[in-house]
C-alpha cells in the first residue's frame, strides 16, 4: 500500500527537487530518497526519536525493496535530517497538494453559502535548547502550524508556520478570502477589527465568542427542540471600545444590524 502512496511522486521530480534544493559539495539523491521514505514511514506509523525510527526500518527491511529504498544508519539519519535544507519537503508538499486538488471528490452536503474554509491552528512545542529560536514562552518553545481545510475536499488549502508568539489573527489577517462564502473561525482567532472587515467583504463566519465577551440579549429567536438546540439569540456587545466600537459599523442583514451580533447557535454540549 505504502509503495502505491510513493507513486503519487515521480521519481524524476524527486530528483529534479532533489538537485534544486541540495547543499554542501557531496551530494545525493539516493539519501535524500532514503531520509523521504523512512522519515514517512516513522510519521504515519507514529515513531518518535531516530532510534525508534531507525528499529522499526529494521523490522521491515526485507520490505524497502519494493519502495526503492534501504536501510539508513541512525548517524546517517540524524546527519541528512540536520543538514539538508527543507526546501525540498516545502516544494514536494506544494506540488502533491496540488495533484491531490486535482482528484478530490466533491461535497454532497451543502450550505445556501458554500463553507469554505475551517481556520485553526495548532502549537508544537520545541526544546529551547535545541531551538533557541523559537522561543514561546519563558521556559517552552514552539512553533504554530496555521491550517485552512477546504470542506470540498477535506484537504488543506493552505498551510503556514510562524514561530509560537505569533497571534493566529496575524495570519487570519493575511489571508484573501472568497467572497459570499462561510469560515469557521476558532476561538483564537478572535478579533472584532477583523470580524468587522470580513462582514464588508461579504463574508459570513462562524465563531465561538470568548467566556469574557460583554453583551446582553436583544431578542431570543424560536428554535426546534429536535434540532438539539438550547438557543438563538440576537446579541449587542456592550464592552466599550473591545467590541462595540470596532463591530458598530458592521450591516449584514443575516448576521449583524449596527453593533448587535445573532449569537451562534448553542448547542447542550457547548
Amino acid at each position: 500500500m505504502f509503495s502505491q502512496f510513493l507513486k503519487l511522486i515521480p521519481g524524476r521530480e524527486f530528483e529534479t527537487l532533489a538537485k534544486q534544493h541540495r547543499t554542501g559539495r557531496s551530494f545525493q539523491i539516493d539519501s535524500r530518497w532514503l531520509q523521504f521514505v523512512t522519515m514517512m514511514i516513522a510519521q504515519l506509523v507514529g515513531r518518535n526519536g531516530l532510534r525508534d525510527i531507525v528499529e522499526n526500518i529494521s523490522i521491515q527491511i526485507h520490505r524497502l525493496y519494493y519502495l526503492g529504498s534501504s536501510k539508513l544508519s541512525r548517524s546517517n539519519l540524524s546527519r541528512i535530517n540536520d543538514g539538508k535544507p527543507y526546501t525540498l519537503d516545502e516544494v514536494l508538499f506544494g506540488k502533491l497538494l496540488g495533484r491531490c486538488q486535482g482528484m478530490m471528490p466533491g461535497n454532497d452536503f451543502r450550505f445556501e453559502n458554500p463553507l469554505y474554509y475551517s481556520l485553526d491552528a495548532s502549537a508544537i512545542d520545541l526544546y529551547l535548547s535545541v531551538f533557541p529560536w523559537a522561543d514561546f514562552r519563558t521556559t517552552k518553545g514552539a512553533i504554530e502550524l496555521h491550517v485552512g481545510l477546504n470542506h470540498d475536499g477535506y484537504l488543506p488549502e493552505f498551510v503556514t508556520v510562524t514561530e509560537g508568539r505569533v497571534h493566529d489573527v496575524i495570519v487570519g489577517r493575511s489571508l484573501k478570502l472568497p467572497k459570499v462564502s462561510i469560515v469557521a473561525i476558532y476561538r483564537g482567532y478572535n478579533d472584532y477589527t477583523w470580524y468587522n472587515q470580513l462582514t464588508l467583504n461579504g463574508m459570513f463566519f462562524v465563531a465561538r465568542l470568548k467566556s469574557n465577551a460583554q453583551y446582553r440579549v436583544i431578542r431570543r429567536c424560536m428554535i426546534l427542540a429536535n434540532k438539539r438546540l438550547t438557543s438563538d439569540q440576537m446579541i449587542e456587545f456592550t464592552g466599550g471600545c473591545s467590541g462595540r466600537k470596532k463591530m458598530s459599523s458592521l450591516a449584514s442583514p443575516h448576521l449583524l444590524s449596527g453593533p448587535r451580533n445573532r449569537q451562534a447557535l448553542r448547542f447542550p454540549d457547548q
